[in-house]
């Protein structure tokens, strides 16, 4: 389910949420994983794949991760780790990252959202936003979006 790779400028990709922080824009695509999910135990999984894409001058590295994970409760789970899918990708300008993971829940929808903490090329640490994005399955009416 996880992978990864770095893609180079003109190679573009749309996106179903896209926010750009200081020249950085992260686009994040859900889908929900019907096989994985099993409702009658109250387990429903999503994939997202997310592309980071440096619009800005300067190389840039990811550093770290902080996801805020919303269930249909309004259960909050916040998760912080050293970069992404075990790398801490170096973009230079016009490069991009993208990798695919996932996200189980105990109910049929929530949402997500967070930040990546990046290290500029003169040395500053500064958070990019992650967009909020809507985690719905076709299961149960406690859809958030």
């Amino acid at each position: 389910m996880i992978g990864m790779s770095v893609r180079r400028p003109g190679q573009q990709a749309g996106g179903v949420y896209n926010q750009t922080t200081y020249g950085i824009r992260v686009t994040v695509t859900p889908s929900f994983l019907v096989d994985q999910s099993v409702p009658d135990e109250n387990l429903y999984v999503w994939a997202y794949h997310v592309i980071i894409e440096n619009l800005g001058d300067d190389t840039v590295q990811l550093m770290t991760r902080h996801w805020r994970i919303t269930n249909a409760c309004g259960v909050l789970q916040e998760i912080r780790g050293e970069g992404v899918v075990g790398q801490q990708p170096v973009l230079a300008p016009g490069d991009s990252f993208e990798y695919t993971s996932g996200c189980p829940l105990t109910t049929s929808s929530g949402f997500m959202m967070g930040s990546y903490r990046m290290l500029g090329g003169d040395g500053s640490l500064f958070d990019v936003d992650i967009p909020a994005f809507s985690l719905d399955s076709p299961y149960g009416p406690d859809r958030v979006h």
